[in-house]
């Protein structure tokens, strides 16, 4: 499924930065309330996608253990969930995101919802996964059946001990109209959780969602920065180096997709160059290198949790 693993697939460069906002009290002077200067340089450095194989949890472990990430999110559906699920749970000082999961984009890897087949039967396809598009999945869901999956998976997080610091969406599912981006901040309320929308990204590509946007009161990420095209390994790093030396002051993100070049990754993603196996190495690469924390110290940028924010912002 080259070119679809986003909403925002037809982009023509490596890196998009893209302003988020999260739904939460008004965000002030941010930095100071973290304790640090107005102008200060804030970044969280954010894995998505754990759960998802093995291969995927033990490098984002990894890097939560060298310190090259501080934050994650979760794909409860998944088959690698309880593994991730028992190592948040012995963790729970970690940041700890729930992505929430409504589509199956691999090949020959699939998954369905937390909630039984028969409640939702909209977000299936005929062999009972998820559709492996989001075209697919927003021509087909009926938006009731979408709210109770994603408390399904808000809450099998939940019991399973996960400390849930905030919400996010796999491949922007939720974003597609105005109903379903409703309930995805509703829900997100619901459970006084953090949610995660692409503010800018939406003014260019679904303007009609403006409306039910609240942008009032939010924490503003002033830029969102992640791969969106593959670049050789040994240049990987320009492109975010780039990035980050540009980065604004204020609260900015950095996305990664992390795992092993393995077999079994390399079996996940077949016929699947675009945030492949390949592709998951050369970004673990990247947060582990002795370059990216010089860069990091040379910048003077602080690193930062959703939780930290989310606390600070009330």
């Amino acid at each position: 499924m080259k070119n679809s693993r986003y909403w925002l697939c037809h982009a023509t460069l490596f890196l998009l930065l893209f302003p988020f906002i999260v739904i939460a009290q008004n965000q002030g002077s941010l930095p100071e309330k973290l304790g640090y200067p107005r102008d200060a340089r804030l970044l969280i450095v954010h894995a998505d996608d754990l759960g998802v194989s093995h291969s995927t949890n033990a490098a984002a472990i990894a890097a939560f253990e060298q310190k090259a990430i501080n934050s994650a999110s979760i794909m409860v559906p998944c088959p690698w969930f309880p593994e991730i699920a028992a190592y948040a749970k012995a963790h729970p000082e970690l940041d700890w995101g729930i992505h929430i999961t409504l589509t199956a984009e691999w090949k020959y890897y699939k998954w369905d919802g937390v909630s039984p087949a028969g409640e939702i039967p909209s977000l299936l396809d005929k062999d009972g996964y998820f559709y492996a598009s989001v075209r697919e999945f927003q021509q087909h869901a009926k938006p009731e059946e979408v709210a109770r999956e994603i408390r399904a998976q808000i809450r099998k997080a939940l019991d399973a001990g996960i400390n849930i610091t905030h919400l996010d969406n796999h491949m922007g599912s939720l974003l597609g109209s105005p109903e379903l981006a409703k309930i995805y901040q509703e829900i997100g309320r619901e459970f006084n959780l953090p949610v995660l929308i692409p503010a800018k990204m939406i003014r260019m590509m679904a303007p009609q969602l403006l409306p039910y946007i609240d942008t009032v009161n939010n924490v503003v990420v002033n830029q969102f920065i992640t791969a969106y095209q593959q670049a050789p390994a040994d240049k990987w790093h320009v492109y975010y180096d780039q990035a980050l030396r540009q980065l604004p002051a204020g609260l900015n993100e950095l996305v990664v997709h992390l795992a092993y070049d393995d077999a079994e990754m390399q079996a996940v993603t077949i016929d699947h160059p675009d945030f492949g196996a390949a592709w998951r190495q050369n970004d673990f690469n990247y947060v582990t290198s002795k370059g990216f924390k010089e860069l990091l110290q040379k910048e003077n940028i602080r690193l930062v949790t959703w939780k930290a924010v989310y606390e600070a912002a009330q």
